[in-house]
C-alpha cells in the first residue's frame, strides 16, 4: 500500500471514528468504538516519523492528525458528562451537539502535531523560524503554494499589514517568479521564504540548484 492509499484509509477511518462515536453519545445502550479509535491511533503512530514523508504528505498527515486531536478532546468532555451527568445546561447541549476544527482547540497533541516535522508544514512565520517551501511548478505543487500563501497571509494580519490578491493571483505570481528565476539561473527550483524582520513580513525567492 502506498503512503497515499495509506493516508486515505487514516482519513476514512477517521470519518468512521467521528460517525461510530456520534451514534456512541446518543445511545446509552452502544460501547464505545475502541477498535476503530485503535487502527487511527495505530495509522497516526506509523506515520509520526515524518522523516520518509514528503512535504504535501507531512502537510496531509498533519491535517489528520490536528483533526484528531480536536475530536478526541470533544469526545474525552463529552464522556466525562456522560459519567458524571449532565450537571449545566451546557453539559447538555455539549453533550450532543457537534465541533467545527476551527472552533476549537485541543488541550493536547495528537502524535507529530506541534513538534516540528508534520507541524512544520503550516506553521506561522516569525521572527526567530522564518518559513521556507521550494517549488519548481507553482501549478502543479498546489497544496506547497497554498500552504506558502496561508503562512504569507496570516502573518501578516499578525503584523498589522494589509493582504492583497487571492490565491488564484498568488499562484500566477508564484508560478511566474519560479519560472523567470529558473530560466535566469538555471536551477531546478525555487525556495521561498517567508520571514519576519523587524516586524515587517517579507516573501524571499532564490534559486536551488
Amino acid at each position: 500500500m502506498t503512503i497515499d492509499e495509506e493516508l486515505n484509509l487514516l482519513d476514512s477511518q477517521l470519518r468512521r471514528l467521528k460517525i461510530e462515536y456520534e451514534i456512541y453519545f446518543n445511545n446509552p445502550t452502544k460501547k464505545p468504538p475502541t477498535d476503530v479509535e485503535w487502527k487511527v491511533l495505530s495509522l497516526l503512530r506509523k506515520f509520526s516519523d515524518s522523516s520518509r514523508l514528503s512535504f504535501s504528505h507531512r502537510f496531509r498527515y498533519n491535517e489528520l492528525a490536528q483533526r484528531y486531536a480536536i475530536y478526541s478532546d470533544l469526545w474525552r468532555k463529552k464522556g466525562r458528562i456522560r459519567e458524571e451527568g449532565y450537571r449545566r445546561p451546557q453539559d447538555a447541549l455539549l453533550s450532543v451537539q457537534g465541533v467545527r476544527p476551527e472552533d476549537h482547540q485541543p488541550e493536547h497533541k495528537a502524535y507529530g502535531v506541534g513538534h516540528g516535522g508534520a507541524a512544520a508544514a503550516a506553521a506561522p512565520a516569525t521572527e526567530e523560524h522564518p518559513f521556507t517551501v521550494e517549488c519548481s511548478d507553482a501549478r502543479a505543487q498546489r497544496e506547497q503554494v497554498e500552504t506558502l500563501y496561508r503562512v504569507l497571509t496570516e502573518a501578516k494580519k499578525k503584523a498589522g499589514e494589509a493582504v492583497s490578491g487571492n490565491i488564484d493571483s498568488f499562484t500566477s505570481f508564484v508560478q511566474k517568479k519560479t519560472a523567470q528565476l529558473r530560466k535566469q539561473h538555471h536551477c531546478a527550483s525555487v525556495e521561498y521564504t517567508v520571514e519576519v524582520q523587524d516586524g515587517h513580513v517579507k516573501l524571499k525567492a532564490k534559486a536551488k540548484a
